[in-house]
């Protein structure tokens, strides 16, 4: 009789999962018919080679990408070349990773210079926005509150300059930098003004900070502007007892509850990009194509949401 009676569990339990999991699958094809947003990918994967990284997300049928500050210096002074690039590809320019914004008074004009010639590179190239990181983050050590609301003013002077040129600029939470807690991140949102800064959300850094990244879209609704759609593994094999190891995967690959953060940007309407980014290839064996190639097959098999 027991044998009978643990079937019949069994039964209804793996029904039960069978329709949870079909009832999810068949809000994510209702969020995709509805949702404003707009998939993109970043060309960090293939490590400086954009030329190839615009060939290869086009032939995906990827329709945005974001590039970094490297392709400034050799397009600087011929931004039609690298625009006529992208239209060849069909690729909206959906980010520039504009790089570091410094908080040293003695550094304050030539960090704000960088990132307006940096916005201006950006109209020219048909894009409408620039993400900013730092690298102040030392040995580990935390900022203080004072010092994040040194950060927002700086940022903000940075974004009411490049408003100017109808380019928007966007804070990027990071990782072993100022803003790599939620609760760092709170503080520096508190201060961003709206009108100047607003928040590219990276859900993996935001996840190993320690942050829930489904809850932060909802948070953040007000101010969120663009956001990394982006896994990471933690703990690693070989790092078992090392919660502070963690390396980034492709989506559906690590702990970044990914279906969440779509339903929550369907329950704010959110209309925007999502870049798809991968630091570099986490497996030798495979390429930057293919990494792209497993990650368009997660968003639109899995989660079944059309690029």
């Amino acid at each position: 009789m027991q044998a009978i009676v643990n079937r019949r569990q069994f039964l209804t339990t793996a029904g039960l999962s069978a329709l949870v999991l079909a009832a999810r699958t068949n809000l994510l094809a209702d969020t995709a018919k509805k949702s404003g947003l707009k998939i993109g990918y970043s060309g960090i994967t293939w490590g400086g080679k954009d030329e190839q990284a615009i060939k290869d997300l086009s032939s995906l049928g990827y329709k945005g990408i974001q590039l970094r500050a490297n392709t400034f210096a050799p397009y600087k002074t011929k931004p039609s070349e690298l625009k006529a690039l992208l239209d060849q590809h069909q690729l909206k320019l959906a980010m520039f990773s504009s790089g570091n914004v410094e908080v040293d008074p003695a550094k304050f004009d030539s960090t704000v210079d960088m990132h307006v010639a940096h916005a201006s590179f950006v109209k020219a190239l048909g894009g409408s926005a620039f993400q900013m990181t730092n690298s102040l983050r030392k040995n580990g050590q935390a900022p203080t509150t004072e010092e994040l609301k040194k950060l927002a003013r700086v940022m903000n002077e940075i974004g009411k300059q490049t408003a100017d040129l109808g380019v928007q600029a966007t804070y990027h939470n990071h990782m072993k930098q100022w803003g790599e807690t939620p609760e760092e991140v709170d503080v520096l949102v508190q201060e961003m003004n709206p009108k100047y800064v607003r928040l590219l959300l990276d859900i993996a850094h935001y996840k190993q900070g320690g942050g829930d990244p489904a809850k932060a879209v909802v948070q953040y609704k007000d101010v969120l502007h663009t956001l990394h759609l982006k896994d990471t593994k933690s703990p690693l094999p070989d790092k078992p007892d090392d919660p502070k190891a963690y390396k980034f995967v492709e989506l559906g690959q690590g702990n970044v509850d990914v279906p969440a953060v779509f339903a929550a940007l369907e329950k704010i309407k959110f209309k925007g990009w999502g870049v798809v980014e991968l630091d570099g290839v986490p497996d030798p064996n495979k390429t930057p194509l293919q990494c792209a190639q497993i990650n368009k097959d997660y968003i639109t098999k899995t989660l079944n949401f059309p690029l």
